[in-house]
């Protein structure tokens, strides 16, 4: 949620349609068909915000072409977001990129590519600090709870997530998010959740999405 009214009158802030003023982002797991994920990407996006693409072991002709799927299953350009490659998100047109700690620095990016949403991922509020102040348009944090695809490291918890929500730019909460902690995360100040495993791989994609959504209605159907 813009907490800032200041801020969507600039735009940095309202980047993407939302579901009750929250964020729901799905990010690509790397280890299905990408095909599997661009089906699965067609049913749920009309519920989410926004469909990450991370892929980190695909080159950029597979990216594009991973892009081209999507488009072609009309899923809209401005829910689009590619992991690091900034080339193929020009390239493609889509709405943003998010870099991550190996990734171009925000500043170069945004002086460049001002065309581009950009999110920064972090891990403490210096690091939210430092891509605020760079130009970021929102941060990803975590993971605030444990989760399968950081195993052996100790969740970041909801305490530094909090903290991180006074800097006024939008955080996305990423790590171990289910329907059952959701509310957590939203109180605590989070913008919006983003969810791999509990969606790519639930029986039923669709019905998992509805649960978070029925977590930003406040329980509600």
């Amino acid at each position: 949620m813009c907490k800032k009214s200041e801020l969507c009158k600039k735009g940095s802030a309202c980047i993407f349609n939302r579901v009750k003023d929250k964020q729901l982002h799905i990010i690509s797991n790397g280890k299905m068909a990408i095909e599997q994920f661009c089906d699965i990407a067609t049913e749920i996006h009309p519920f989410v915000t926004a469909i990450h693409i991370r892929e980190k072991q695909k080159t950029a002709r597979e990216l594009f072409q991973a892009v081209q799927l999507l488009i072609e299953k009309n899923i809209p350009l401005s829910k689009i977001i590619l992991n690091d490659r900034v080339d193929v998100a020009f390239a493609t047109r889509v709405r943003g990129v998010q870099l991550t700690f190996h990734s171009l620095e925000v500043a170069i990016v945004k002086a460049d590519f001002p065309q581009l949403q950009l999110g920064c991922s972090v891990h403490s509020y210096k690091e939210g600090q430092k891509a605020k102040m760079n130009g970021a348009d929102y941060l990803l944090y975590g993971h605030v709870f444990s989760s399968q695809s950081k195993p052996g490291l100790p969740p970041k918890g909801l305490e530094e997530l909090a903290k991180l929500t006074e800097l006024n730019i939008p955080v996305i909460a990423i790590g171990g998010i289910t329907p059952e902690n959701t509310r957590l995360v939203l109180e605590a100040g989070a913008s919006g959740i983003a969810v791999m495993s509990g969606v790519l791989e639930a029986d039923d994609p669709i019905a998992a999405v509805k649960s978070y959504v029925k977590e930003f209605n406040n329980g509600e159907g």
